[in-house]
């Protein structure tokens, strides 16, 4: 019989807060840059007469940050299994805050030449590795504190974190972008970069107010010593999990960053209604989505976790198409419904199933290393690129968006094969120590 005492509901929401304020800070930072290098990154760190060409490498810069996040996560979940959740996210949210204030002090092409692009890639590989070991710490940080038939919603909080984020992010760049467009080119861009250090200072203070998760302590003293090499015997006992949260996080990521940094190119482009209508229709999404990835937590705690997670991918299918028609007939209000039903709908029902769905595929004390591989493996192989694969599709169709939707499809497809054929739950993360796993 359990003897375990059940999570007092006061610190869960004190654990759950510093998650979505450390998910927040981290998401400020990278949205930044996501945004940035869709519009003026192209002309100002890489040297190139077409502006089009500019833009592709400055998008291939935003998916080199995405090639380091496996490893980063690889590293951040060695350590997380070993030595606790809570010293690894204090040290991931420090090196995003140091990566970030660099970027805001970088000299561009015109001041170092072929330096500043070297340094910028630099920089974007460091914000990476940080944003690799960010994820998987924070959720499974909140999940192992949560009490059953809450977990899913109470996973939902780094999630809102994530769209917290992008909102405050948005505020500020879109404050800096009232400026002449000469002042912000010059310096303008640099101070949202700056002004992220100080989110991440009161982050660190937050975070290191919290407890260890219970069920890793726990884990730990009934094995006697940690996993050696985590990673190892993640893929060992847990390659199943590892692959289907790379297939789940395929139609996830791959929406995410086609509505939140793509959008902008194709808001830019042509007779699009322009960079600042859509940057306010991806902060009004933004807005939407925080609440209702909780309501869509609140639900995958009723019906289970795959359905939810199921629908998500299968409604992004469905919409790709109408999505591309909204966005491109050029209105500001069919840009903004585009852009509120496909990340407040589609993304948010992925994302409200997806903490506690993820961490109960793994046996605690890999869960860190497992969850974080399979997820960053999909966020740098899918999410990380696609903007870049969205606007080289469009040059090759002559501006015609119909070969993207096309790619969404097959990315929501692929996410709704993996998890109906072999996204069975075979472990569960309930603290208590009796009882059979269970399947969800």
């Amino acid at each position: 019989m359990s003897t375990t005492t059940p999570p007092e509901p006061r610190h869960v929401r004190r654990v759950a807060l510093a998650s979505a304020i450390g998910t927040m800070l981290e998401y400020y930072d990278f949205y930044l840059y996501g945004a940035l290098s869709a519009t003026i990154f192209g002309s100002l760190f890489f040297h190139s007469t077409d502006a089009a060409v500019g833009t592709l490498l400055a998008l291939a810069t935003f998916g080199v940050g995405f090639v380091a996040r496996p490893l980063g996560g690889v590293v951040a979940g060695h350590f997380g299994d070993r030595v606790g959740r809570k010293s690894v996210l204090i040290a991931t949210l420090a090196l995003m805050g140091a990566s970030t204030v660099g970027i805001g002090l970088l000299p561009t092409y015109e001041t170092i030449g072929t330096a500043a692009p070297v340094l910028l890639v630099a920089l974007r590989v460091l914000q990476g590795l940080a944003h690799g070991g960010e994820w998987g710490g924070a959720a499974i940080m909140t999940v192992e504190h949560a009490p059953e038939g809450r977990r899913a919603f109470y996973g939902t909080w780094p999630q809102m974190g994530v769209y917290a984020g992008i909102v405050v992010s948005n505020i500020v760049l879109g404050a800096f972008l009232l400026l002449p467009e000469d002042q912000f080119r010059s310096w303008g861009w640099r101070v949202p970069f700056l002004l992220g250090f100080v989110l991440v200072v009161v982050g660190l203070y937050l975070r290191r107010s919290i407890a260890e998760s219970p069920e890793f302590a726990r884990a730990a003293a009934e094995a006697g010593e940690p996993v050696k090499v985590p990673i190892v015997e993640a893929l060992r006992t847990s390659g199943r999990g590892i692959f289907v949260t790379f297939g789940a996080k395929a139609a996830e990521t791959g929406t995410f960053y086609l509505i939140t940094v793509f959008a902008l190119t194709l808001a830019s482009q042509g007779s699009g209604p322009g960079q600042g209508v859509a940057l306010n229709g991806v902060l009004v999404a933004s807005l939407v989505s925080i609440g209702t990835v909780g309501l869509f937590g609140t639900l995958a705690d009723r019906v289970g976790r795959r359905p939810v997670y199921v629908f998500g991918a299968a409604f992004m299918a469905v919409f790709a198409f109408p999505f591309f028609w909204l966005a491109g007939t050029g209105s500001p209000a069919a840009l903004w419904v585009a852009l509120v039903v496909g990340l407040a709908v589609g993304h948010a029902s992925m994302y409200g199933a997806q903490t506690q769905y993820f961490s109960e595929l793994f046996d605690a004390r890999v869960r860190y290393s497992g969850a974080s591989l399979g997820y960053q493996l999909g966020a740098a192989l899918i999410g990380g690129f696609t903007p870049l694969v969205a606007a080289a599709l469009m040059l090759r169709s002559g501006g015609e968006p119909w070969p993207v939707a096309l790619y969404v499809v097959g990315l929501c497809l692929v996410t709704v094969l993996v998890v109906t054929l072999w996204g069975q739950v075979r472990t569960r993360t309930a603290p208590a120590t009796a009882g059979a796993p269970t399947t969800l």
